[in-house]
């Protein structure tokens, strides 16, 4: 039975909030079709809500509201065919503690474990990976409630013409109540974090990605340094930080000490290229520790975020512009500027559909004004043909977005099926769909 309530939704960053007609919580899979059919028939929108994590409106509606909380279960592993079947609302940091249970891992993650992972593959969360493409590459098939709230199954053998397309539906084709996920034997991984110059850095960009299972990077605003961290896989004996080491690393430094220099950055923007050089440039930490424990961290400083993905070859120069825009300008910048690679897969509305892919995300730490700092680099971005990742910040429309995707027409055609009556539709379809 479908728990219902009202009230207002805010997401994790707080800039996005929604007063819906009512909350519904449904229990499985019958209710979230049965408060679709009985919305579509009333004439009534509906729009589906995981941890909130996106910082866009894509989930915000004066219509109905769904949490997916209590769709939170493992259904089933198919070893043979190296698939588990989760329900969509199921936390990717639980899935994470369940695979490796059973001696499983997922190939490649985000950073951040506190998203569902429907909301996950439907706004193509990323991860980093020379040869591996984004989480929604990871899915097989899925259970995909339509506009007129039946339930369509979607695999390699059933309406497998649709699974390029919903895979990364940015909810406009309809709710996922399951997700099947390619998956693998658990592994470890070998992580290195250092320091390195920026403009060394650039130099031996594609020798650093190539050479690396995993690479990432944060620039760090008003310096030359930028902090590096290579992942790969290793059968070398877990190297872990004792908890004390690891609490102040990663949920001290990270996490408190940094918010607090964020904190007084907002109060004093002058101080920020003063606070940005106390960040460390020297030093390295070298952990060995299972696959998912090494892809995830936590995020208690609550931020806005803005990233595109622009071909990969032209990831130095974009980045070089980035940091003109900022000297130029003189932009007081606390968060550092992350640089991600994946690999290019073949999913309609996926960033990095049909190309090698670079991420370069820039944040704004909450309370701060980021509308010209993200302006201009979306501008720069935008030379690149960037593609704004569909969870964040950004102010492209349908008019800009139908020229980055080559399936763009394709997948409308697919949507128009699905729910003609835009059961589906907010604001923030009717900005990048046009309708």
């Amino acid at each position: 039975m479908s728990a219902i309530r009202s009230g207002t939704w805010t997401n994790w960053a707080g800039n996005q909030k929604s007063t819906p007609l009512r909350i519904n919580e449904p229990a499985g899979e019958s209710d979230l079709a049965d408060i679709v059919a009985r919305a579509s028939q009333a004439g009534q929108t509906v729009k589906a809500v995981g941890a909130g994590h996106s910082f866009t409106s894509t989930a915000t509606t004066t219509g109905h509201l769904i949490t997916m909380g209590r769709l939170n279960k493992m259904l089933d592993v198919d070893r043979q065919a190296g698939t588990v079947t989760v329900q969509a609302g199921m936390y990717i940091s639980d899935l994470n503690e369940q695979l490796a249970e059973l001696g499983l891992a997922m190939p490649n993650l985000g950073d951040i474990a506190y998203q569902t992972i429907s909301g996950a593959i439907s706004t193509s969360t990323h991860g980093t990976g020379r040869n591996l493409p984004g989480l929604a590459a990871q899915v097989s098939g899925m259970r995909l409630v339509t506009g007129d709230g039946n339930i369509l199954e979607i695999n390699e053998k059933e309406n497998s013409d649709l699974l390029k397309f919903a895979a990364v539906g940015v909810g406009a084709l309809g709710l996922i109540s399951q997700v099947t996920l390619k998956v693998v034997p658990a592994f470890r991984l070998k992580a290195v974090e250092g320091a390195q110059k920026l403009d060394a850095l650039i130099e031996n960009l594609d020798q650093l990605v190539e050479s690396n299972d995993h690479f990432e990077f944060f620039w760090i605003p008003h310096t030359k340094w930028a902090l590096t961290k290579t992942n790969n896989r290793t059968t070398e004996p877990l190297q872990t930080l004792s908890k004390i080491k690891h609490w102040y690393a990663k949920t001290f430094l990270e996490n408190y000490a940094f918010g607090a220099a964020c904190t007084l950055g907002r109060l004093r923007p002058q101080m920020i290229p003063r606070l940005a050089t106390a960040l460390p440039s020297t030093g390295q930490t070298t952990t060995v520790n299972d696959s998912y424990r090494i892809f995830s961290s936590k995020r208690i400083v609550k931020f806005v975020e803005m990233e595109y993905a622009i071909p990969r070859e032209f990831c130095g120069e974009a980045l070089k512009r980035v940091r003109q825009v900022i000297e130029t300008k003189k932009y007081n910048i606390s968060f550092p500027v992350e640089v991600r690679f994946t690999a290019k897969d073949d999913l309609a509305l996926s960033t990095a559909t049909v190309r090698p892919t670079a991420y370069i995300a820039v944040h704004m730490f909450k309370g701060m004004d980021h509308t010209a700092y993200f302006n201009d680099v979306a501008n720069i971005m935008s030379d690149y043909q960037g593609r704004p990742h569909w969870g964040k910040m950004h102010s492209l429309t349908h008019h800009e977005l139908s020229q980055l995707y080559p399936q763009w027409n394709d997948f409308l055609a697919v949507r128009h099926k699905l729910d003609p009556q835009r059961t589906f539709a907010n604001s923030y379809t009717k900005q990048v769909f046009g309708d």
